[in-house]
């Protein structure tokens, strides 16, 4: 038999119950909003005692609750918090199965794709899928198996709150690491992120799939096109990370088509130089916007970031001699439509040039004496210092350091290496890395 006092605990259990039953939105919110501030932080064997052992019947008219209207968008946060007071509470499994077998992932992730739903109650649904990726491996699959990635990728895409796409990266993270059977999927859907139209969204991603990468092990191709299309943004916080993953990247098997990439951009293809010009000609307001060209920026990206690579491992500067990279930043230390362009590259031809001999043979004659002691006085504002004649000169450069050189720049590598100051070379990598870290700001 039951003693008096469970008798009335298991009362009061019904007649809280029976009030939700028939309680109509307002007061079903007013009473959510009292469980919140009376039970946050609590265990699952303290909410069990507050419902005298009935906190599953509470649990599952919420959530039921929630099924019936989360499509029309009302009063949805205080419901989701709720719900997450069970499904965090420590000792509290039971709660977290009761909540998947009534389909509250699939609903969650419903909620994360409707326009009529605010930001915040989205944000409320994807900290609940944070609860449940963080149980374990079997609920990483579970929100994966339930198109999770792709629902979960669009609303960091779409939403416009820096502090919500935070909490989906975190998800996002969470759900790369300890899932081997989707892991390819995150990492798949990270890179589909990449040519959207949100920098933070962007920036988030590249930072996430940094650590994706060394998950996964292997690349996916299409990685290669999407970092280098990140290299044409406006965002310098967006393209510090891009670069951030090309210095991992150009460790794995696309290492040659990353380096043949950034190469090209130095020379932008003639079709989009020339649609410019021709949008000159028709509307005189496009002069004011011509140095944000996005392929101009990329070019002036292209020469930052193989000025990077080349200073963190010569082997990699030898093999973009190969790849005529020295020609490719001459030609893009020519362009006059866009200086900023000009300077880092400049910037990157002045390291080959301290670093091989032969280069600095080749760069001098084609220059010309003059020229060439334009450059060596100051390489970062030689582009404020040469007329156009010389800038045509650099433009229609013939320089052509080939692979049948490569026993001569080794050596003559060696050669100067050893007879230059070294402090003067640490200085020169000590000034570019610094240009990237401020693209964080």
């Amino acid at each position: 038999m039951t003693s008096i006092k469970e008798q009335a605990a298991i009362s009061r259990l019904l007649s809280f119950l029976q009030e939700w039953d028939n309680a109509g939105k307002s007061l079903r919110t007013q009473i959510l909003t009292t469980f919140i501030e009376t039970n946050q932080g609590k265990t699952g064997p303290e909410l069990e005692l507050e419902f005298s052992q009935g906190a599953s019947l509470f649990l599952i008219r919420v959530t039921t609750w929630l099924r019936i209207i989360y499509m029309t968008g009302l009063d949805l946060e205080m419901i989701l918090r709720s719900i997450g007071i069970f499904l965090s509470a420590v000792s509290s499994n039971r709660y977290l199965i009761e909540f998947l077998e009534i389909g509250g992932v699939l609903t969650l992730l419903e909620i994360l794709g409707l326009e009529k739903i605010k930001e915040e109650d989205k944000k409320e649904s994807i900290k609940l899928l944070q609860i449940i990726a963080n149980t374990g491996r079997k609920y990483k699959e579970l929100i994966c198996e339930s198109y999770g990635v792709r629902a979960i990728a669009e609303f960091l895409a779409k939403s416009k709150s820096e502090e919500t796409q935070e909490e989906v990266q975190v998800l996002l993270d969470t759900l790369v690491h300890g899932n081997p059977k989707y892991q390819n999927q995150v990492y798949k859907g990270l890179i589909a992120l990449l040519p959207c139209g949100s920098p933070k969204a962007q920036q988030l991603a590249l930072q996430t799939l940094k650590t994706a990468q060394s998950i996964v092990g292997a690349t996916h191709p299409s990685i290669v096109d999407c970092v280098l299309m990140v290299l044409s943004t406006v965002h310098l916080e967006v393209q510090y990370e891009a670069i951030e993953l090309i210095k991992d990247l150009i460790h794995y098997d696309v290492r040659l088509p990353l380096l043949k990439g950034l190469i090209a951009m130095l020379i932008p293809p003639v079709k989009e130089t020339s649609k410019l010009q021709a949008r000159i000609f028709s509307d005189s307001s496009i002069l004011q916007i011509t140095t944000q060209l996005p392929v101009f920026l990329q070019q002036a990206a292209a020469a930052k970031t193989i000025g990077i690579l080349a200073r963190s491992d010569l082997n990699l500067a030898e093999e973009m001699l190969h790849l005529r990279v020295i020609h490719s930043l001459m030609s893009a230390m020519g362009n006059t439509d866009h200086s900023n362009s000009q300077r880092l590259a400049s910037l990157t031809l002045e390291y080959f040039v301290q670093m091989f001999p032969l280069v600095e043979e080749h760069v001098r004659n084609s220059m010309g004496e003059e020229l060439y002691q334009l450059f060596l006085s100051d390489a970062e504002i030689l582009y404020t210092k040469i007329d156009s004649i010389q800038a045509d000169i650099l433009a229609a450069n013939k320089v052509n350091v080939t692979r049948d050189s490569c026993d001569h720049i080794n050596n003559s590598c060696i050669s100067f290496s050893t007879s230059s100051d070294a402090s003067n070379q640490v200085g020169g990598i000590s000034d570019f890395e610094k240009l990237h870290s401020e693209s964080r700001e």
